[in-house]
């Protein structure tokens, strides 16, 4: 790894510890590594493994992978297809918070679709046109809360 890019890492990990509101000695307890090594990380003095990034990827609630290639042990093209998760996770731009909040309700919103298509499975395997709840609602006659966007629109 160069040189400029453990300066770059560093510089990166600090920002999102400081987004994350998280003093150097709070990272470094959760990531279990010492406080003046992660110091020296974030000054771009030290160069982390693997194994190190891996646990302040948890601690920050980010993409370790993202952070691999960032620290060049990874190529560009070697990473997986981004999947949603692994995007917000790396976007520099959002809060740990933040964060937590959108995975949150895009897992929650997942769930609700999948349920929704089992339902819609369970009701053409039994050949009727009530779906297995029994409410009547079907994905198309779902209301929607006002001031939520329609997913057909």
């Amino acid at each position: 790894m160069s040189t400029s890019r453990v300066a770059s890492l560093g510089e990166y990990l600090r920002e999102q510890r400081r987004s994350a509101e998280l003093s150097l000695r709070q990272l470094a307890q959760e990531a279990g590594v010492s406080n003046p090594y992660l110091s020296q990380v974030e000054r771009g003095l030290r160069k982390p493994s693997a194994d190190v990034l891996n646990r302040i990827a948890g601690a920050l609630q980010i993409s370790a992978e993202h952070l691999f290639v960032r620290a060049g042990l990874l190529e560009e093209e070697d990473e997986a297809p981004a999947t949603t998760e692994t995007v917000i996770k790396a976007d520099p731009a959002l809060t740990a918070r933040q964060r937590r909040a959108l995975l949150e309700i895009y897992t929650a919103f997942v769930a609700q679709n999948q349920a929704i298509v089992e339902a819609v499975a369970s009701v053409e395997a039994a050949g009727t046109s009530e779906p297995a709840s029994g409410n009547g609602a079907t994905p198309e006659s779902t209301p929607v809360p006002v001031g939520h966007a329609n997913p057909k629109e």
